[in-house]
């Protein structure tokens, strides 16, 4: 990452649109470097990200109630992102579910067809989520507007703590580039999110997610070798899930 680049707000853009679909201009002109220096500013694209559904979700609110709130929020989630970290979560079950050995793994989460056990954990991650949103009550909005902090939080831990399972690919390249500063930078960013929108709350979720984060992270790598960008889309997701029930509990 060039000096001085983490504090200007370039990075921040090139993050939204590495992460979602959001019409921003120069996209095309995107490479690996200007990814890489977006990655400390994930958690905050995931605040963005969250600051979008606020609307949606008053939306759904006001015409079909909580659960019309908690579905919308759901599906505009998904479709922002273009469905980038899901795909990583039926990827990695299907894989570290399989019981075959590490080469075997590594093949499944190649394989663009879904198996039942990623189909299973796809469908509990949505609906964890839907039911999570439903019984937030006057905390819904602090909570869709964290978790995805959170959840991209998870995904510059795992890729600086743990090492890349292919000599190639998405995890080899992000692992190489990702230094001690920009998680430093990216968990201050984080922390100051969460103390912010829901105090000591947030708090709470934050480490939550550390924790559950770096369990499931030990666990790939001591299945896969390491980890790869499916795994880290799946880090996401279930970091998500986990700031969901912290925050509206």
């Amino acid at each position: 990452m060039k000096r001085g680049a983490i504090f200007s707000l370039q990075p921040l853009a090139e993050a939204l649109r590495f992460l979602t679909i959001l019409p921003l201009p120069g996209r095309a002109s995107m490479d690996e470097r200007s990814v890489i220096a977006a990655i400390p500013w994930f958690p905050l694209a995931g605040a963005v990200i969250g600051g979008l559904l606020l609307p949606v979700a008053w939306l759904g609110e006001l015409g079909w109630g909580p659960a019309g709130r908690a579905a919308l929020v759901v599906v505009a989630w998904g479709a922002i992102t273009a469905g980038m970290h899901l795909d990583g979560v039926s990827d990695t079950f299907d894989a570290v579910l399989s019981w075959r050995d590490r080469e075997r793994k590594l093949e499944i989460m190649k394989d663009s067809r879904i198996g039942a056990m990623g189909a299973i954990a796809l469908a509990s991650v949505l609906l964890l989520k839907f039911a999570f949103l439903l019984a937030a009550g006057d905390a819904w909005w602090s909570a869709t507007l964290l978790a995805p902090a959170l959840g991209r939080w998870a995904d510059i831990y795992g890729i600086f703590r743990f090492p890349p399972a292919r000599e190639g690919g998405l995890g080899r390249t992000f692992q190489a580039g990702v230094r001690q500063r920009d998680l430093l930078f990216a968990t201050l960013t984080t922390a100051a999110l969460a103390l912010a929108v829901a105090r000591l709350q947030g708090l709470i979720a934050a480490l939550l997610v550390a924790g559950v984060t770096h369990l499931l992270a030990r666990w790939w790598t001591r299945d896969l070798g390491g980890l790869t960008g499916d795994t880290y889309g799946a880090l996401c997701e279930i970091g998500e899930v986990v700031a969901l029930a912290a925050l509206t509990v």
